[in-house]
């Protein structure tokens, strides 16, 4: 049987190349970007902002080089119009973020006001491909717990603004703001997940199932599970090594459900304090261990992860790249800390953002 089909999204920030301050390029960027067959490059919600959509893959390493290339079509798209794509979940320097023009994303600006016109945020979404929506929500009841693990990997976003936020993903603070973001509670079955998005979109706050921003969801646009809670993260590998523990958490909760294995009934506030503590320490704190719902290091917890997921990344060839990915990460650190520690350094701004260029291409 061939591996499970997953893919990644990524958002990065526009600089200019001369000042690496923020700056609104992305419709020029997008007037003259050059085609790539493996990468899209699409406008997101603020002018600001780029995104970098991945063609599916199968394997690590295909993955991982469409994301080498999405971000080198993204930073010589930009370089091109005198600006730079940005690794970063969020802006360390302070600036007006200006709405990308949109029909929709000036209906968004109109209800929801400050919320979405202060909101810039850039994120990693992963898709991982199922056979059905009934199977997604397999995938999704097992999957939740789990999730807090995968941000406190990719935690990108220490500065906002010019200021040290005291977490490791603000972004992650600063996106709970919509009134769908977070985790929820087990669905238990497609027509409960249904009925709850037909109530949420009949009640007059959300423009569409477009913003239903669950920490996971099943995609409204591809027969995938997307899952929404990472920061983009500062290295591409570590954006490789999220996707591919997903995928190995979905093939395994597609076989506990197939054997009649019931998802973990963690209560959600409990995994929204887990998700808490991943925004706020990263991998150097606790997080909640989805298994017994104890305090835990996160070390320990994502070692527990590799052991709940092992058979799955070992049948899809990915243990070693999982198992040594983990390990690099708590070696070298998340972006947030190389960021926060830039800043130390020098308390400038654009300093943190050229030194994230230059990681963003590495």
């Amino acid at each position: 049987m061939s591996a499970r089909t997953f893919g990644v999204e990524e958002e990065y920030l526009l600089v200019d190349a001369g000042s690496f301050l923020p700056t609104p390029a992305a419709p020029l960027l997008l007037g003259s970007v050059r085609g790539s067959a493996a990468v899209a490059l699409a406008a997101e919600l603020k002018a600001e902002q780029i995104e970098a959509v991945g063609a599916p893959a199968r394997s690590h390493d295909a993955l991982l080089a469409g994301l080498r290339e999405g971000r080198r079509l993204a930073d010589d798209s930009a370089r091109e119009v005198g600006a730079r794509a940005v690794a970063v979940a969020t802006s360390p320097a302070a600036f007006e973020p200006h709405l990308s023009a949109d029909e929709r994303y000036d209906r968004m600006a109109e209800r929801f006001g400050l919320v979405a016109r202060e909101q810039f945020t850039c994120g990693l979404h992963v898709h991982v491909g199922i056979g059905s929506p009934e199977e997604g929500i397999a995938v999704l009841d097992r999957l939740r717990g789990w999730l807090p693990a995968l941000l406190a990997l990719s935690t990108n976003s220490p500065l906002s603004a010019g200021v040290d936020t005291g977490f490791a993903s603000w972004r992650y603070q600063s996106w709970g703001r919509w009134p769908t973001a977070g985790p929820v509670g087990i669905w238990g079955d497609l027509a409960q997940y249904r009925r709850v998005v037909a109530s949420l979109t009949s009640c007059g706050v959300l423009l569409d199932e477009g913003m239903l921003y669950f920490d996971a969801r099943l995609s409204r646009a591809h027969p995938t599970v997307e899952v929404r809670i990472s920061d983009v993260p500062l290295h591409a590998e570590d954006s490789a090594l999220i996707a591919v523990l997903i995928r190995a958490l979905a093939d395994t909760a597609v076989r506990d459900a197939s054997a009649g294995v019931p998802p973990v009934p963690l209560p959600t506030p409990v995994i929204a304090v887990s998700s808490w503590l991943a925004s706020r320490h990263g991998t150097t704190g606790d997080l909640v261990d989805p298994v017994d719902g104890c305090p835990a290091p996160a070390s320990a917890v994502l070692a527990r992860l590799l052991d709940h997921a092992g058979r799955a990344l070992a049948e899809a060839g990915d243990e070693e790249v999982a198992v040594r990915g983990v390990e690099r990460v708590l070696a070298r650190g998340t972006g947030a800390e190389r960021q926060r520690a830039v800043w130390e350094r020098t308390a400038s701004p654009a300093a943190v953002i050229a030194d994230a260029a230059e990681a963003t291409r590495a």
